[in-house]
């Protein structure tokens, strides 16, 4: 197992001590002179207000203690990985915070926070102080109910507290404000792997295309497994289930990522959820952002309150904690046209049935190949040499028929253009700028000899530095002689070259040198296989 941690009982010490050290932290203190009570605090608080005070079992960063500051929580109690404080714990913590304003204690709905946060609110009761207690209760996994877990909704409930606290609320209005958006959340989670609590032993109960619907936060088993689908499919899963249990018209969504989604998927996420039937409700959206997270589970919970006025203005309010996404409208994308560009096919389409010919066969060539030089560039870089190329093939062929075949300087040009439109990676455009210098030569022996010129020009590299010029320069030259058995054979040596080559251009050239020995160039490869199939095709 992969992780960065020293060790499992020590990391939650360290992540507390790490996020005091940062910029999100500078607001921040913690207690000090007991081992087992881990407690972040507001460095200003002056307990003149009612104190919001909220935690649980750590694994769930930002969730507590990374809301702490002005506008939401007081403090925040950490217990162990996925274990609810103990009383001393949570009764300092209401100590060190309290006032003649009072405490609310904000709690998931769990046994062991509800034990604690409950005995911790009946000692501090005993010692003369003023304490509430309200249990989050929000998925809907199970249905409403008593054994309804707590889980990413309480940000928003914490969010709604701290916004009457800090205007000054008694502690009975800070009270009410927080049940009043208890009743209206509610949550749905949905993960494709579950969470591994630093245990080397750890086996998954998920199948590859399986996926879970309704999930808690500690990994507990979910409602139910799901095929593994399109994320469209999966969002509808869960936004279809959410919007079973929603009360009022317009509503704020917040998507929370569970902790490993990688945040290109976590903002398809969100769009996914404006093509389900939900969508026409949401007024607002919350994230996407990890507010309460499961370690490393790969996934996400979808949370939503009415957007009334109360709770959307205690949602708008500025805080303090960076942790805190902030809320925005969910509105259409927008969009403004793209600037007029100079157009692709200037020259008129032409025939040549022998061109054709090649350029379907070495389009083909290139897409059957893809899969094998994306393996060999994964060996080496990041695996999409083969994409490029097949790519590069695929926008040729899409427009074949809009070619100027009959004229060689014509279609170098129109190709330059169409791969610089629409090719990718670094093959991509230089490929584009070789097809475009060739297109300004008469004869096109000359304009590929030009545009292998332009290449190394523009990308830096020569001939012996192990890309694919290595194959293609020897090529060019053969193929001044009009011999494309001569071509390919000169590709293929300069290619097998490559593999004792120390590479000085190109992404290679930032990889270890050991790890080279005895893979050829991907892009040098790609030129060899081209050549040599378009010579056994003749």
């Amino acid at each position: 197992m992969k992780r960065f941690y020293n060790h499992r009982d020590s990391i939650v010490t360290e992540a507390i001590d790490g996020l005091l050290r940062s910029s999100a932290g500078a607001h921040l203190c913690r207690l000090k002179g007991h081992d087992n009570i881990h407690v972040v605090l507001r460095r200003d608080w002056d307990k003149s207000k009612v104190a919001i005070v909220s935690g649980g079992g750590s694994g769930h960063e930002p969730a507590h203690a990374g809301f702490v500051g002005r506008g939401m929580l007081t403090a925040a109690v950490c217990g162990a990985l996925f274990a609810s404080p103990g009383v001393d714990a949570i009764l300092a913590a209401i100590l060190a915070v309290t006032g003649e304003a009072g405490c609310l204690l904000v709690v998931k709905n769990y046994t062991g926070d509800r034990l604690n946060f409950g005995l911790a609110a009946e000692q501090a009761r005993a010692l003369g102080h003023k304490v509430e207690l309200v249990i989050v209760a929000d998925d809907v996994a199970l249905e409403r109910g008593g054994n309804a877990r707590g889980i990413a909704g309480t940000v928003l409930v914490q969010k709604v507290a701290g916004y009457a606290a800090e205007k000054g609320a008694t502690l009975a209005a800070v009270t009410q404000a927080a049940r009043d958006a208890i009743g209206a959340t509610a949550s749905i989670g949905l993960a494709l792997t579950d969470v591994n609590v630093y245990d080397p032993e750890h086996e998954t109960r998920l199948e590859d295309g399986e996926a879970e619907l309704g999930l808690g936060i500690h990994g507990e088993p979910g409602a139910e497994r799901i095929d593994m689908a399109r994320l469209d499919d999966l969002v509808v899963a869960a936004a279809e289930k959410l919007a079973e249990h929603l009360t009022g018209d317009r509503q704020v969504l917040m998507v929370n990522l569970l902790g490993a989604v990688p945040v290109i998927e976590a903002q398809a996420i969100l769009d996914a959820v404006s093509r389900t039937d939900m969508a026409q409700r949401l007024a607002f959206v919350v994230g996407p952002a990890p507010l309460m997270t499961s370690l490393d589970m790969n996934g996400f919970s979808l949370s939503a309150i009415p957007a009334t006025a109360a709770f959307t203005e205690a949602l708008q309010a500025d805080v303090e904690p960076a942790a805190w996404p902030g809320i925005a409208a969910f509105e259409a994308v927008r969009t403004q046209p793209v600037p007029a560009l100079p157009e692709t096919f200037i020259d008129a389409a032409s025939k040549n049935p022998t061109v054709e010919a090649l350029i379907r066969r070495g389009a083909k060539i290139l897409v059957d190949n893809e899969k094998e030089l994306n393996a060999l560039d994964a060996r080496i870089g990041d695996g999409d040499a083969g994409s490029t190329f097949a790519e590069s093939a695929r926008v040729v062929l899409k427009d074949i028929d809009r070619l100027p075949l009959a004229s060689p300087r014509q279609l170098c040009a129109t190709i330059g253009r169409l791969l610089a439109r629409n090719a990718g990676g670094s093959s991509g455009v230089l490929l584009s700028i070789m097809f475009a210098a060739a297109g300004q030569q008469d004869d096109w022996r000359a304009g590929l000899q030009a545009g292998v010129r332009r290449m190394q020009d523009y990308g830096g590299a020569s001939e012996g530095d192990r890309t694919m010029l290595d194959a293609l320069i020897p090529a060019v030259a053969a193929l001044q002689k009009g011999d494309l058995g001569g071509a390919a054979t000169a590709a293929r040596k300069g290619a097998d070259a490559t593999r004792d080559m120390p590479a000085r251009a190109g992404r290679a050239a930032y990889v270890p040198e050991e790890q080279l020995r005895a893979i050829p160039d991907p892009g040098a490869e790609a030129i060899a296989r081209l050549l040599e199939g378009l010579t056994h095709a003749e």
